[in-house]
C-alpha cells in the first residue's frame, strides 16, 4: 500500500494493543494518525477536528490499574501502549488490508456532544 504524506517520518512500526488486539503502527505519530494507518478510509472521513478542539477522538489508555482518558490527536503513540476504550466515532472495523476486526465492533459508551465555549464561559471574561 502506498501511504500518503500525512504521517510523520518513521523508521519502524511499533506494537500497541487496541481493545486486546495487538497491532503494528508507525512510530512518531499521534494515536489518531495510527488509527488512520490501520483504517484509512474510516478515520479519514470520520468527524474529527485533528487539533484537540473536540472530544471525538477520545480514548482510554491503561495506566496501571486505572484508565486515563486522552485525546488521540494529541497523544503520541509509544511502544506497548494499551488502548482499552474508544470514543464512539472511532471506527476501526475495517482495516486497510480489508480485514474485518470484530473486536472493534463492541458497544462503546456514548459520549455527549460538548458545546464550545462551555455555558457561562464568556460571562467570566
Amino acid at each position: 500500500m502506498d501511504l500518503p504524506d500525512i504521517f510523520q517520518p518513521y523508521d519502524k512500526l511499533i506494537e500497541i494493543e487496541i481493545l486486546g488486539q495487538r497491532r503494528f503502527v508507525p512510530e512518531n505519530n499521534s494515536l489518531l494518525r495510527c488509527f488512520q494507518f490501520l483504517a484509512m478510509e474510516n478515520i479519514s472521513y470520520g468527524d474529527f477536528c485533528w487539533n484537540g478542539e473536540c472530544l471525538n477522538c477520545q480514548v482510554w489508555l491503561k495506566n496501571g490499574n486505572k484508565e486515563k482518558a486522552v485525546m488521540a490527536c494529541r497523544t503520541t503513540v509509544i511502544e506497548g501502549m494499551k488502548v482499552v476504550r474508544l470514543a464512539e466515532g472511532i471506527d476501526l472495523s475495517t482495516t486497510n488490508d480489508g480485514e474485518i476486526n470484530t473486536p472493534y465492533l463492541v458497544d462503546r459508551p456514548r459520549l455527549t456532544t460538548r458545546k464550545f465555549p462551555p455555558p457561562g464561559f464568556l460571562a467570566r471574561l
